[in-house]
């Protein structure tokens, strides 16, 4: 998705190329794509703006991203992630339909607590990977992808006969912000009297932020500390110029897609529609940690308890390019020769000063050490999987 000059460890340029699939129609105009509540906002910063997934979104601001990125590893900084949806899923049977479009075990969760999981196919590949917040045991409350959130939902409406439960596609209804970096919680807390370092990761709870009731989750998509927060569409542009005014001493920056594609990649978190999709399974993803078998029956259970018996055939890996050159979203992957597989997700790595990426290889060349060659415009380059998550930060 990104594009980058790299001159020996020194990061001089980036250029986002949004994939062809993520762009609804090129011919959209800009009354045709979605906006957030803070489309106007960006724009007065000087945020470049792309068609992405039909939303108009900041792909960058004037710093750059690689400043952008940076800030986020070592200060703080603020995405506009409002184009994520929001799903409800209330009444005295909300777990139990949870529990039968889910991989991961949301019986665990209590009230307050958010779980990872994957809204899983019968093959037990992805739908979608979301996040599942728990209100309590009869109301829950999902974030999912935003290219996916319509699909989402008739996804789940689909499956819901027999479940006493309502839904709503509530995605309307919030702005969303994620504030990210060593700073974050630091800068947020001048805005609320919620005690923010009493919410533990992946917990989350109800609070007033700049006088606007919201929903203030420890969560994130930057391997970094922070927090997302959901609130009225109405109090953006108010909370946003808040945070940017609180957060300046401390070196806040506003962030665009691309800063959140470079960290997320550092961080190996998985890209819907880049490493996951409704052609891999969850175990191939090697995210099995989200896959409870032993909870009882879900969509996608027998499929993913033949798969593990039988053994797995692939696997997403983390690799590291070894010679001088670039790995990007799709450039083929060869062992001994012959073709074998491609790249999901390839970049540099603003923090690590490395050329890095995510790529299913064959399960016996998964092993840490293994190398292999990507064709980058006719041009062999060797790399080698390398153990994941690239970056992981200081607890």
């Amino acid at each position: 998705m990104l594009g980058f000059t790299f001159r020996a460890t020194i990061l001089t340029k980036c250029v986002f190329r949004p994939r062809e699939d993520e762009i609804e129609d090129k011919n959209l105009s800009k009354t045709q794509l979605k906006m957030t509540a803070l489309n106007e906002a960006h724009r007065a910063l000087g945020g470049r703006m792309i068609d992405f997934g039909g939303w108009d979104m900041p792909v960058q601001y004037p710093a750059g991203t690689i400043e952008e990125h940076m800030a986020v590893r070592t200060a703080a900084g603020i995405f506009d992630v409002s184009h994520m949806g929001e799903i409800e899923i209330e009444g005295p049977q909300a777990l139990e339909l949870v529990q039968h479009v889910t991989s991961n075990d949301a019986s665990k969760l209590a009230d307050g607590q958010i779980q990872y999981t994957g809204l899983t196919t019968p093959e037990g590949t992805f739908v979608d990977d979301i996040l599942v917040h728990r209100f309590s045991a009869d109301h829950y409350f999902l974030c999912v992808n935003a290219s996916n959130t319509d699909k989402d939902f008739e996804w789940i409406r689909g499956h819901s006969a027999g479940y006493d439960t309502r839904l709503e596609n509530v995605s309307s209804k919030y702005s969303q912000l994620a504030i990210q970096g060593p700073r974050a919680i630091e800068i947020v807390q001048t805005l609320t009297d919620v005690d923010l370092n009493s919410i533990n990761y992946y917990w989350f709870t109800r609070g007033i932020v700049d006088q606007a009731p919201a929903i203030i989750a420890r969560t994130g998509y930057t391997g970094e500390d922070g927090c997302e927060i959901y609130f009225d569409p109405a109090e953006s542009e108010r909370i946003w110029n808040r945070l940017l005014e609180a957060g300046k001493p401390h070196g806040l920056q506003p962030c665009g897609l691309a800063a959140r594609n470079t960290l997320r990649l550092e961080a190996k978190m998985a890209l819907y529609g880049n490493d996951i999709d409704e052609t891999t399974t969850v175990l191939e993803a090697d995210l099995g940690w989200i896959c409870k078998l032993g909870k009882g029956d879900f969509i996608g259970r027998d499929a993913l308890a033949a798969q593990k018996e039988r053994g797995l055939t692939r696997k997403l890996v983390g690799f590291e390019v070894i010679d001088k050159g670039i790995a990007r979203d799709h450039n083929p992957i060869y062992i001994n020769g012959e073709q074998c597989g491609m790249v999901t997700s390839g970049s540099p790595g603003p923090y690590l000063k490395k050329n890095i990426g995510l790529a299913y290889l064959p399960i016996d060349q998964t092993a840490v050490g293994t190398r292999f060659e990507i064709d980058v415009r006719g041009r062999r380059l060797a790399a080698q999987v390398v153990p994941t998550p690239f970056y992981k930060r200081a607890k």
